[in-house]
């Protein structure tokens, strides 16, 4: 009975699993990436997650820790050297299960899986999405919309505006001269008119 055994045994003997299983590890240290079915997948993330966790701390006892469970030197000098400093910022989830359709013969479900930080695709979309910034409900957006757009009302209206001043001042300029000449002629009338009474009187 499988009372409180939660571990997928994969219809294999103990000592068959864990040789399957170091050795997916191995291809999936040396390859960064392979193919199998959706549990073995699974299977494999929780036995290669710890062993690159203890890659992080290149020590003797480390290494001879993982070429335990691993029994390939070659993949413990790749995990030491290569994968321990490309993934020493992150703190746990080093590997992605990608789904693929089910296999042709049996139908199984299989899957992609590999080490997170050797996708370069996906690393370029999230650098590039990195330099967008968020803002919440748009408040400061639509502030920064209408300074923009006043600006450029306010650069597009100031000939305008310009041109009609200068208008506005030759009109008052013009009004002025003709309250001038109108104040001269009525001067001038009242002058004949004073003249006209004194001759009258005479």
């Amino acid at each position: 009975m499988r009372h409180k055994k939660s571990f997928n045994h994969l219809g294999r003997t103990r000592s068959h699993r864990k040789a399957m299983l170091a050795n997916m590890a191995s291809s999936l240290i040396m390859h960064k990436r392979i193919v199998t079915t959706l549990a073995k997948a699974k299977a494999l993330r929780g036995y290669v997650e710890p062993l690159i966790t203890k890659a992080k701390n290149d020590t003797t006892h480390s290494r001879r820790m993982v070429f335990k469970l691993l029994t390939d030197k070659y993949a413990v000098t790749e995990l030491f050297r290569e994968i321990s400093v490309k993934v020493g910022d992150r703190p746990g989830g080093y590997t992605r299960i990608i789904k693929l359709e089910n296999r042709l013969g049996d139908n199984a479900e299989m899957a992609m899986i590999e080490l997170v930080d050797y996708n370069e695709n996906l690393l370029k979309e999230k650098s590039a999405k990195k330099t967008k910034t968020r803002r919440r409900r748009g408040g400061a957006k639509k502030s920064t919309e209408k300074s923009e757009t006043t600006e450029k009302v306010t650069t597009a209206e100031a000939p305008k505006t310009e041109v009609k001043e200068e208008v506005k001042e030759t009109e008052v300029k013009d009004e002025a001269v003709e309250k001038v000449e109108e104040a001269k002629e009525e001067a001038k009338e009242e002058e004949a008119k004073g003249e006209e009474k004194k001759e009258d009187k005479e």
